[in-house]
């Protein structure tokens, strides 16, 4: 059975059945500019490595790194100073997810309308179920987590 991008089943390095296929990973310090800093580096890595994606899926995914890298940024800087930033692109499918070292496993809350902010979650829920992927939360082996979000290449149904 292959890896379809879902869970973190790591991707093989080099050799992959497609030239854009590979994981890459990155390191920023848990502060606001690393929130733009995370997008250009993800949306450069994508243009760089040829991946055949539609614009309107580049622009979602980097929706997801932004409000992925900002709840780090917000929710977990006092305990995990650093945060890392992982891309994973397979022959179907790309991966981003965003670890920190904070051992709160954070939840898409149901939004409150008069809320201005608490949505980044069920943003990136929306964002990846509307494109037919996946996402979700996990604990690390160090005690922290990493969120991620797996989006196909190509649209539902083609």
């Amino acid at each position: 059975m292959g890896n379809d991008g879902r869970g973190r089943r790591p991707l093989p390095r080099g050799g992959g059945s497609v030239p854009y296929e590979g994981v890459w990973r990155f390191t920023a310090p848990a502060v606001d500019a690393s929130v733009p800093q995370a997008r250009h580096a993800v949306r450069d890595l994508l243009a760089r490595q040829g991946v055949p994606a539609p614009d309107d899926l580049i622009h979602g995914l980097l929706l997801i790194v932004s409000e992925l890298v900002t709840n780090a940024v917000r929710h977990a800087a006092l305990l995990s100073p650093m945060l890392a930033v992982e891309v994973a692109v397979g022959a179907e499918w790309v991966r981003v997810s965003v670890e920190d070292n904070h051992p709160y496993r954070p939840t898409a809350l149901v939004a409150d309308h008069g809320q201005t902010g608490g949505r980044g979650l069920l943003l990136v829920r929306e964002i990846t179920q509307e494109a037919g992927g996946a996402c979700d939360v996990e604990h690390t082996a160090s005690g922290g987590k990493v969120i991620w979000a797996a989006l196909p290449l190509k649209p539902n149904g083609g």
